[in-house]
C-alpha cells in the first residue's frame, strides 16, 4: 500500500513536470476570453465619447465623478490599449493594472447597488430583493410577448431574462486579471515570454 501511495504521487510529480511547459495555455485562455470584452467596451464609449462624458459627469442618472473628461479618457485608453496588449501578450502585467482599477471603478459606481448576479434569477442563491422582485415582471413580459408578439421567434436565439447589472461579470475578469498579474502573458504564447528570453541571453 506504501509502495501504491508512493507510485501515485511520483506520478502526479511527473504530470506537474510534463504540464509545466503547457502552463501558457492558462494564460492564453484568460487573455483571449477578456480581449474581445474590453475591445467592445472601449470601442462603444470611444463610438459615443461625448455621451460617456456626459455619463461620468452627471450624479442624476450617471457615476458622478470627478473630472469627467479625463475619466472617461483613461477608462477608454486603458480598454482598447489593454484590449490590443492583451491581444498579443505584451506588457501583460503591467497593463492588468489599469484594467483592475477601471473594474473596481465599474463594480463599485455602476454594479455593486445591484447585488451579485448579472443576470436576474430569483432561484439563484445570492438573489436580493432587486432579483426576486423581477419574477413578477418577467413573468409579465412574458405574458405580454406570448400574447401580442411571436415569442418562438423572439426566444429563438436565447431564454427572455432581466439584466440585473450585478457585480459578477465584473468580478469575474478582476479574477482574471488579479491571475494574469502572476502568470504573465504565458509561455511560448505571448511576446512577453519571448522578450524576456532574449533579455535573459
Amino acid at each position: 500500500m506504501k509502495n501504491f501511495i508512493y507510485s501515485l504521487l511520483q506520478r502526479y510529480k511527473n504530470l506537474g513536470i510534463i504540464l509545466r511547459h503547457c502552463d501558457g495555455l492558462a494564460a492564453l485562455g484568460l487573455r483571449l476570453y477578456l480581449v474581445p470584452i474590453f475591445w467592445m467596451a472601449g470601442t462603444n464609449k470611444l463610438m459615443h465619447f461625448q455621451d460617456t462624458v456626459e455619463w461620468f459627469d452627471n450624479s442624476d442618472w450617471g457615476l458622478g465623478l470627478p473630472f469627467p473628461t479625463i475619466m472617461a479618457t483613461l477608462a477608454t485608453s486603458a480598454e482598447l490599449s489593454g484590449a490590443v496588449l492583451l491581444a498579443f501578450g505584451l506588457f501583460t502585467r503591467l497593463i492588468s493594472i489599469p484594467l483592475i482599477i477601471t473594474m473596481l471603478v465599474a463594480i463599485v459606481t455602476v454594479h455593486l447597488p445591484n447585488g451579485w448576479q448579472a443576470i436576474a434569477d430569483p432561484n439563484a442563491p445570492f438573489a436580493n430583493a432587486q432579483v426576486i422582485a423581477s419574477a413578477e415582471k418577467l413573468e409579465k413580459a412574458r405574458e405580454i410577448l406570448e400574447n401580442y408578439g411571436n415569442y418562438d421567434w423572439l426566444t429563438s436565439s436565447g431564454s427572455f431574462v432581466i439584466l440585473n447589472n450585478g457585480i459578477e461579470f465584473a468580478v469575474t475578469y478582476l479574477v482574471m486579471l488579479l491571475a494574469l498579474i502572476v502568470l504573465g502573458g504565458g509561455r511560448y504564447i505571448s511576446l512577453d515570454y519571448w522578450i524576456k528570453s532574449k533579455l535573459e541571453k
